[in-house]
């Protein structure tokens, strides 16, 4: 692990020259989850079993080929003409089942009754600001195992299982704490640093590689009357998309693990503070946009777009969530964090990427191989040339760009992916422990830090009274990395 102070014959290392403002008073914030637990109870194994269709090299699932499908998509960032696409190749295949495609912003509010009552849907993208908890769900058995699923042979090939036809690291994303699959992560997302190559351009510079240099074009842009960064303060839990890579290439992926076991001190590790305190900094010296703590994830990347900051941190879905507001001339693209110093564990290039936009198909749905089918068909090339090409991500199918001609944003993604290598991180913590992540480290104490609310030494303290309390809660599954 790295350490605080770092030694070099150079003079001192950027963990000795970063500065903290003097510190100010903490402001509590309620810790009140908005993601409750979705049922009240577990699974029920004696609930009655769904009619099943013939098997058949169409029908790998044995779908029953008149059963109604019910879908339910989180209407955000990708929008939902990709699924009405896929539900249309469902129809192809199944033409006397109705199709049921609801979309919504309010999965936890619109679902948590309908789980409570034992009359899920057959296939949810659980996504968005009310995502339901998924660490949550999977204790609570009311998923269906997707194993059926990755084991069927796949659309275009069915020499090949749809497990085989996946992007690294997209199949474990989908286990907790065995080889059972209970999330199918459709979308793949690139985290990072975003930015306009446009308005760097225009400060004549290029993206950042280590933190001073950061900190310099910062200084440069205000003086121009240019925010350095901003990001979606009501929902701080968007920082982590950038500080958590940079925790990792600062202190390896060790770090980043420990984290995600709810291990005692993991927040306490040298890693994590001098990330704090960089991230810290751009508060302290004025380099984030003025009233960004009030800001929703809209508001901030539409000011972002309309160059009113640098940098903003995100994920690939930013690019069709933005659309709207993004100038034609902007060249949107992501980054890896910058490096703190030359004694970080891992090089620059160094980011997070892994399986986004999770896809479940309850215990109690009334056709849950509907559900599975429906994904399948989403993972073929055609769906995912199609979801590519209309919202401007790569999906979780292990190809389809081929002959596409990809945006500034996605190719940067790409590009991206390539220089990392094996370098590519994929925290947990936001899918194992949905409120601790988005409630409690995010709004309860990065998003206090930021805001000027709470010093770095006081939100590594709450981050970690806030992660023992949910290692000690015996009312919560716990997972760790194998």
């Amino acid at each position: 692990m790295a350490s605080t102070s770092a030694q070099s014959d150079g003079g001192l290392g950027r963990r000795d020259v970063i500065k903290r403002s003097a510190a100010l008073g903490v402001i509590g914030v309620p810790a009140v989850s908005f993601l409750s637990a979705c049922a009240s109870g577990g699974g029920d194994d004696g609930a009655s079993k769904p009619d099943k269709g013939k098997t058949s090299a169409k029908n790998p699932l044995g779908v029953n080929d008149t059963a109604p499908l019910d879908f339910v998509i989180f209407d955000g960032g990708f929008g939902t003409e990709y699924a009405k696409d896929a539900t249309a190749l469902y129809r192809k295949s199944f033409p006397e089942a109705k199709i049921t495609l609801t979309p919504t912003q309010k999965i936890q509010t619109q679902l948590q009754p309908r789980f409570n009552g034992g009359t899920p849907p057959d296939l949810i993208d659980n996504s968005g600001a009310e995502q339901m908890d998924m660490g949550v769900l999977v204790g609570q058995k009311q998923l269906s195992d997707l194993t059926p699923l990755m084991d069927a042979p796949s659309v275009d090939d069915p020499s090949k299982k749809v497990r085989d036809t996946l992007r690294p690291g997209v199949l474990e994303m989908g286990q907790f704490n065995g080889e059972q699959v209970y999330v199918m992560n459709y979308a793949y997302t690139v985290y990072g640093v975003w930015y306009s190559q446009t308005a760097l351009d225009r400060f004549d510079a290029r993206y950042p590689e280590t933190w001073d240099d950061m900190l310099a074009l910062c200084a440069k842009a205000k003086k121009k009357g240019v925010a350095g960064w901003t990001y979606a303060g009501k929902y701080p839990y968007y920082i982590p998309f950038s500080l958590f890579p940079f925790i990792g290439k600062i202190g390896g992926r060790e770090v980043l693990d420990a984290i995600d076991n709810l291990e005692p001190n993991c927040w306490k590790a040298p890693a994590v503070k001098a990330a704090f305190d960089a991230y810290y900094e751009l508060y302290a010296k004025g380099y984030i946009l003025k009233g960004t703590p009030g800001l929703d994830h809209i508001q901030s990347q539409t000011a972002w777009t309309q160059y009113k900051a640098l940098f903003i941190p995100n994920g690939s879905w930013v690019e069709n969530e933005a659309a709207k507001t993004t100038p034609k001339d902007f060249r949107m693209k992501v980054s890896a964090p910058s490096s703190l110093d030359a004694h970080d564990k891992l090089p620059f290039g160094t980011i997070w990427a892994a399986g986004g936009e999770p896809y479940i198909v309850p215990a109690k749905a009334k056709n849950p191989l509907g559900g599975m089918e429906q994904l399948r068909v989403m993972l073929s090339e055609a769906s995912s040339r199609n979801f590519t090409r209309k919202v401007k991500s790569l999906s979780s199918f292990n190809g389809g760009t081929e002959g596409l001609r990809l945006t500034s944003a996605l190719q940067s993604g790409v590009d991206a992916l390539k220089k990392a290598g094996s370098n590519v991180l994929n925290p947990r913590l936001q899918d194992w422990y949905v409120d601790l992540m988005k409630q409690k480290i995010g709004v309860g104490a990065l998003g206090e830090m930021m805001a000027g609310r709470m010093t770095p030494a006081e939100c590594v303290k709450k981050c970690q009274e806030f992660t023992d309390a949910a290692a000690k809660d015996s009312s919560i599954t716990h997972y760790k990395h194998q």
